[in-house]
């Protein structure tokens, strides 16, 4: 691998996954290095080839150009799409468009929902959640039979299935859309990536930092999910639709068992929120 001197380089942003720089010597292009937990070989490698795989599949995404070294860091450079906005900064900046942001979401992402997956390549969501099961602690038996028997009882899906489906992931060029952010990409029931939303819009809202990286207030992250939601059902009236998302935000909390090692603070954290979304899943039979 090439190695950067990031001194050469200068910050143009920063998200929950890592910061993104750009060079002028380098026109055309941005360098984005990992945060910590996601900084290894490893990593960077599945998030290359994860990308490359996912413009194989006809999925609008910035071309991965190269991995790279970043001292004793590793990073991507891949296309630089310029201009170009967020939906959530798209939102915070005008916020009277967050309903139009939120049907934009819903399109693209059915088209996404819609997209073949190549399963010989890409892993099962599904089986991530079966071997996500075997990992979690402090969690009682009741509402672990409860979310192993519901997790069961979800088929299997061959199509695409984002893994971190948000606002800030996918990002805007004049009438262009691009995915972004794609290490978790996968196949499974699109159910997953909407409680993944769900999550972010209703019960991680309440915590100032998650509503800080996607620059927008817990009131707007709501108005955003309605209008998602509504879109999404093409009903006004989508109270099932939410009970169901909240019960595959219940899986959510449980995948990310799957993708990294959480802290104790973290691991009681989820417990609790594990706790109260279960209480949405049907009683197994006895």
């Amino acid at each position: 691998m090439r190695e950067i001197d990031i001194t050469q380089w200068k910050q143009v942003g920063e998200g929950g996954n890592g910061k993104t720089y750009v060079n002028p010597a380098e026109p055309g292009v941005i360098l984005k290095v990992n945060s910590a937990r996601l900084n290894t070989r490893e990593a960077v490698e599945k998030e290359f080839y994860t990308s490359r795989a996912a413009k194989d599949l006809g999925l609008s995404v910035p071309e991965a150009k190269e991995m790279v070294r970043v001292g004793n860091a590793y990073g991507t450079i891949t296309q630089l799409i310029k201009p170009k906005r967020s939906l959530s900064r798209i939102c915070c900046d005008e916020p009277a468009r967050i309903e139009e942001m939120a049907q934009l979401l819903c399109a693209r992402g059915k088209e996404l929902f819609a997209t073949p997956c190549n399963t010989t390549f890409f892993p099962s969501r599904k089986q991530q959640l079966t071997r996500a099961l075997a990992k979690i602690q402090f969690v009682g038996k009741k509402n672990r039979r409860r979310i192993e028997a519901f997790a069961q009882s979800i088929p299997e899906s061959d199509t695409c299935s984002h893994g971190d489906f948000q606002m800030g992931n996918i990002i805007l060029s004049g009438e262009q859309h691009y995915w972004i952010d794609l290490d978790r990409l996968g196949h499974g029931d699109p159910m997953f990536d909407i409680g993944h939303l769900y999550m972010l819009c209703n019960v991680y809202s309440r915590i100032k930092r998650a509503c800080d990286l996607f620059h927008m207030t817990r009131p707007q992250l709501q108005c955003f999910w309605n209008a998602f939601a509504t879109a999404y059902t093409g009903k006004d009236d989508h109270a099932d639709f939410d009970r169901q998302a909240r019960r595959f935000a219940c899986l959510d909390v449980i995948l990310r068992y799957e993708f990294a090692t959480p802290t104790l603070p973290e691991k009681l954290f989820f417990a609790l929120y594990i706790h109260r979304l279960a209480k949405g899943i049907q009683r197994p039979p006895a």
